[in-house]
């Protein structure tokens, strides 16, 4: 190398950033130890932001275009460097280049169950997912909060913060939302539209916009989920008790017909079963009188379990043990 290469190599006069990337949103010019030449050309792109920093204080702030590096174009970096007159000598700044474009289909999910006061069934615990989008709007509060001494910042390095916030004000939403577990899944849309300004005040604090937010799924635990299956065949039932043994028949049939070792015996219960089925359809609650005291109770008792386990009320309860006691 000739000492001409040498003095050429010393001085930078194109800086840019190509991205070939789509997750970094921060990158730092590398310099390599050179200085940058009085008059060097800055190449902003669209979807890019450069922020200039002098001994780790900000600079000047470039937008999309071809920008010349000089006291005249410079002007907060020439006061932090108390450049007095026309600077004509290399000098040395960092440069960070910060993506402005949208990150869309980005994940978050509550890693641990969100506690809601539920109307209807008390305190529930929920798990929730969904996706957002964000997009840088201040460079210089990401490049504090993110960049320290790291030469970029990776969308999977915020990510985590931003899914922490959603899920730390989840519960807040649902509350303020006021929306039965029933009918969370109809409202999924609205919950989200009501959400999206709590998160937006959040992400701002970073110098990031919260630009859509969507639930995709709201998850009970598997023992709330049987009640609740339970609660919606019990509220087909409410026309009248003979509706109830109705079921029960038909449940039984259908757990025999799944039984691959119940061989012939299937086919005999089967044919009883619904021998009984037919029966009993064709019979309305003021025909039950002629079942024995011991069918009776029996359904008595299944009724008691289901007041126990809170599936039926004390008022259904009742109703339904005076349609029994009258027929004993």
């Amino acid at each position: 190398m000739g000492i001409f290469d040498f003095i050429t190599n010393e001085f930078i006069e194109v800086i840019e950033w190509v991205d070939h990337s789509n997750d970094t949103l921060m990158w730092k010019f590398q310099d390599k130890g050179n200085d940058i030449k009085n008059g060097a050309k800055l190449t902003v792109r669209e979807s890019q932001v450069a922020v200039l920093m002098n001994e780790g204080e900000f600079g000047d702030t470039y937008y999309p275009g071809l920008h010349t590096l000089s006291t005249n174009n410079m002007p907060i970096t020439t006061t932090l460097k108390s450049w007095k007159y026309l600077f004509n000598s290399p000098f040395k700044v960092d440069i960070y280049f910060v993506n402005t474009r949208q990150f869309t289909n980005l994940k978050w999910g509550t890693s641990s169950p969100i506690i809601m006061r539920d109307a209807e069934l008390g305190q529930v615990r929920l798990r929730s997912f969904g996706n957002f989008a964000i997009k840088i709007i201040d460079p210089k509060k990401l490049i504090t909060e993110f960049a320290g001494t790291n030469p970029y910042v990776k969308i999977s390095q915020v990510e985590e913060t931003l899914k922490n916030i959603i899920a730390s004000k989840m519960a807040e939403g649902f509350a303020e939302a006021k929306i039965t577990v029933l009918d969370l899944s109809m409202h999924f849309s609205e919950l989200g539209d009501a959400l999206l300004p709590v998160f937006r005040q959040e992400f701002a604090t970073y110098g990031i916009s919260l630009e859509k937010f969507f639930i995709e799924s709201v998850s009970l635990p598997e023992e709330v989920e049987r009640i609740l299956d339970k609660k919606t065949q019990m509220n087909v039932l409410k026309g009248s008790l003979d509706d109830f043994n109705k079921m029960q028949a038909g449940i039984a049939l259908e757990n025999i017909s799944e039984n691959d070792n119940a061989g012939n015996t299937m086919g005999m219960g089967a044919g009883v079963l619904m021998t009984n089925f037919m029966n009993q359809s064709s019979q309305n609650t003021e025909n039950t009188a002629s079942k024995s005291k011991t069918e009776l109770m029996d359904i008595l008792k299944q009724l008691g379990e289901l007041k126990s386990q809170g599936i039926l009320t004390e008022e259904e309860f009742t109703l339904k043990k005076q349609e029994i006691l009258k027929q004993l």
